[in-house]
């Protein structure tokens, strides 16, 4: 008979000092995300109002959802500015960044000028394009009004709420160019050497060499961009003081969820939306990932 080896168990004492150090970041860990996350899971079933137990109430929050009117209009909102602005801050952000790696005197101070902006706390961001929007005495209506375009209500109008938002966001992208800039400084210069013997032009060069082997920067940023677009809070609260006006145009699903939780303690009823939004970013973030395998290329593969 063949008896099997037994499995030596893991010696842990060689792990405690390890543990030790590390326990603090594992005790905070445990206490401020693993334990509120699952009873956010357990909450979003209840009736739970911070100030009361709650009761269970089974799929009743996630039922109400479905028939909340303000609930659609946050969704709206926050897809029509995440459909606009990824893509034009991963425009932007790649034009950019290949400005900035030009070989030009003085480039330093340019790339420091573009950077400077994400320094910028959000709340003096939103006060500063306040007062640039402001459609009396603003000074972007003050330049159109020079030109002799008489320039729209901004913040004040339904039309031009949201862009407005996605354009005070653009201004802000400097962040990304920094990460384009380093992975535009990891490309090669053999390939363009070898581009250029072979007779490309510039948008040749950009389009076969510097793109694609931009793909996985650009892959990053997508993501990012899309998990901080669904997540917009602080730029809209500010402007419009948590109410936003005008006619709900600017109410983000985060900022519904906030009010639900913590303005109308229907804690439940924010734990409902916070695991669909938890949903939803998973399911795009899952489908990037899927897709990205035809359109990212890595050096060397």
């Amino acid at each position: 008979m063949h008896y099997a080896p037994k499995k030596k168990l893991p010696n842990w004492g060689k792990y405690k000092h390890g543990l030790l150090f590390a326990s603090p970041w594992i005790i905070g860990l445990v206490i401020f995300y693993a334990i509120p996350l699952f009873s956010s899971i357990y909450f979003s079933f209840t009736s739970y109002s911070i100030l009361q137990p709650g009761e269970f109430i089974g799929l009743q929050n996630y039922k109400d959802l479905l028939h909340d009117t303000l609930f659609w209009k946050s969704v709206y909102n926050t897809v029509y500015f995440a459909v606009y602005f990824v893509p034009l801050s991963i425009i932007f952000g790649v034009a950019l960044a290949m400005m900035l790696n030009m070989k030009v005197k003085g480039m330093a101070v340019y790339r420091t000028i573009f950077f400077l902006p994400t320094l910028v706390p959000h709340v003096a961001l939103a006060v500063l394009w306040m007062w640039l929007l402001n459609p009396g005495f603003g000074l972007v209506n003050g330049f159109l009004n020079t030109i002799g375009i008489e320039g729209p209500a901004w913040l004040g109008s339904v039309t031009w709420s949201k862009p407005s938002l996605i354009i005070m966001s653009l201004w802000g992208i400097g962040q990304a160019v920094i990460i384009y800039l380093a992975g535009l400084s990891d490309i090669p210069e053999d390939y363009y050497d070898a581009a250029e013997v072979d007779g490309a032009n510039w948008f040749q060069k950009t389009l076969h060499i510097t793109l694609p082997l931009l793909t996985p920067v650009i892959f990053f940023n997508l993501v990012m961009g899309i998990i901080g677009a669904f997540q917009q809070f602080t730029l809209p609260y500010t402007l419009t003081q948590g109410q936003g006006t005008p006619a709900n145009s600017l109410t983000f699903y985060v900022m519904y969820l906030y009010d639900n939780g913590f303005k109308f303690f229907k804690m439940g009823y924010a734990s409902a939306m916070a695991w669909i939004l938890f949903v939803i970013i998973m399911g795009l973030t899952a489908f990037v990932f899927i897709t990205s395998k035809r359109w990212v290329h890595y050096q060397g593969k």
